[in-house]
Order: C-alpha cells, then structure tokens, then sequence
C-alpha cells in the first residue's frame, strides 16, 4: 500500500487518467474528489462490497429453464 500526505487543494495522480484531490478537511473527515473517465467505475468500499456481495448471492439462485429442444420440437408447424 502506498501512502501519501496530501493538504487542501492538494492531488495526486494515477496513471495518465485518474486524479485525486483533497477538496476540504474538516475535524476527522476529509472530503476528496476524483476525475476519472467515465469506463472507470468508482465507489465506496462499502458499497462495493455489497455489489459484490449481491454478485455472490445471485450466483446461488438457480432458475429452471425450459429445454430449447424440447420447445422446438413441440412447435406445430
């Protein structure tokens, strides 16, 4: 993990495309902005995680589908 210090109006920079700003730092939060192009996908770790978490549980449900073979050679033509 790399850590940095940053001030107010302060950046940092990843890659050629992501950059960080410190945008205001009151009492023990600090409130940051982050320029991305839009294919880049962010979010909060919280959030993230509970996408992730929906992924998971979306994988355990199964769904029964009717056979294709069965549809197609049932159909009257």
């Amino acid at each position: 993990m790399l850590i940095l210090t940053r001030k107010k109006n302060e950046s940092i920079n990843i890659g050629d495309s992501i950059e960080i700003s410190v945008i205001e730092i009151k009492g023990d939060q600090v409130k940051i902005g982050i320029n991305a192009p839009k294919e880049i996908k962010v979010y909060r770790k919280e959030v993230y995680l509970a996408i992730q978490e929906e992924n998971k549980e979306a994988l355990k449900t199964s769904i029964e589908l009717p056979k294709l073979d069965d549809f197609f050679l049932n159909k009257d033509n």
